[in-house]
């Protein structure tokens, strides 16, 4: 080859290169949560030692005709057609203790606000985060280490049900946007979010405290629409508060319906070109629950025996599809972070790197 020809086919190589170097990760990732769906019921859909009892269902007949059916694999997909019938055969879920899968926490507390600080830092903080009181948090959590990678340019943002969220993101010194609890839509509203806002004031939630997960999932999809965040979290919260009530049958309703949340959300990252082909979806538990006595599946807290013990689903971009696992591998909460760090390629707060990051390709 010609001396020249040699120089320019160089050069071509180099700028390749360096072009390849600087093309951005385009990556985006919605991470979820359940908040205290046991992994009893994510495995095996409706409890039969619940789904009669009178004391947590007031009308098992009903109950039953939904999802009910003697075979524990018929009965999840019942409860959770989406999880069960799409995303187990493009996807990886991780937890079932009955094939010896397991995903724990590290946290000591196995409530709701240490959980999803162990899941949005990648670390416990047994110290610190000792209650559910609103506080905010002293450790940066994976949306404000993504907002400073950014440097604040609106692609990330935070939906919650509890009202307890903008502390544990830590909204006033993170700047990440937080609508939870009974907030608002805000920022240039359209009229779906217009009617959002009204309908919210119009129908009560049970609670004081939490609001229906249908107005935290429409407020995080209308603005996934309209402003295309690359790092979105989204916590459903009915889940744990109709099981504190003893209510199985909402309790499974709720999972239910969630479920179709996923779906819908997972449908609109698929016919969205911003999304399409580029978007992972993570999703997990903030705890457990009990199973012994009987009761206990209400509860949970480090009295409660299991309440420490939870799941993880993970779909979409790079993901291999193997299925419900069945393997001795054991896994954490706290590898949730470093690994979406990981997959947008940023860094966590250099405080936050006790975590290992998931293995889900061997």
């Amino acid at each position: 080859m010609p001396k020249f020809s040699k120089t320019i086919a160089l050069l071509f190589c180099f700028f390749a290169v360096v072009a390849n170097a600087q093309q951005p990760n385009k990556t985006k990732v919605v991470l979820i949560t359940l908040d205290g769906l046991r992994w009893q019921e994510m495995f095996s859909g409706a409890d039969p030692a619940l789904i009669s009892n009178k004391d947590y269902v007031h009308d098992t007949l009903l109950l039953k005709q939904l999802f009910w059916n003697n075979d524990p694999n018929v009965r999840r997909k019942l409860l959770m057609p989406f999880l069960w019938g799409t995303v187990v055969n493009m996807g990886q879920i991780h937890g079932n203790r009955n094939l010896g899968s397991k995903m724990n926490l590290t946290n000591s507390m196995w409530f709701s606000y240490p959980g999803y600080n162990e899941i949005l830092t990648g670390q416990a903080d047994d110290k610190r985060i000792v209650s559910n009181d609103k506080i905010n948090n002293p450790n940066t959590t994976i949306l404000e280490s993504y907002n400073n990678f950014v440097e604040g340019n609106g692609k990330v943002a935070a939906f919650g049900s509890w009202d307890v969220f903008p502390y544990i993101v830590n909204e006033e010194r993170s700047k990440v946007p937080v609508n939870a609890g009974f907030e608002m839509a805000k920022e240039r509203p359209n009229d779906r979010e217009l009617f959002l806002n009204v309908l919210q004031k119009q129908i009560p939630s049970p609670w004081s405290s939490v609001r229906l997960d249908a107005f935290t999932h429409h407020y995080a999809l209308e603005y996934m629409k309209k402003n295309h965040p690359n790092l979105v979290y989204i916590a459903y919260g009915e889940t744990d508060d109709f099981a504190h009530e003893g209510d199985y049958q909402a309790y499974l309703k709720s999972t239910n319906t969630t479920d179709n949340f996923i779906k819908e959300l997972w449908e609109f990252t698929q016919t969205d070109d911003y999304y399409k082909n580029e978007t992972v979806f993570i999703i997990t538990t903030d705890h457990g629950r009990g199973t012994e006595p009987i009761r206990s599946w209400r509860d949970h807290g480090s009295q409660v025996e299991g309440a420490d013990q939870v799941w993880l689903v993970v779909f979409g971009k790079n993901i291999l599809p193997k299925g419900e696992i069945a393997s001795e591998k054991q896994l954490f909460t706290n590898q949730i972070a470093p690994t979406i760090a990981k997959w947008m390629d940023f860094k966590l707060d250099a405080k936050n790197e006790t975590g290992s990051t998931l293995e889900l390709d061997d």
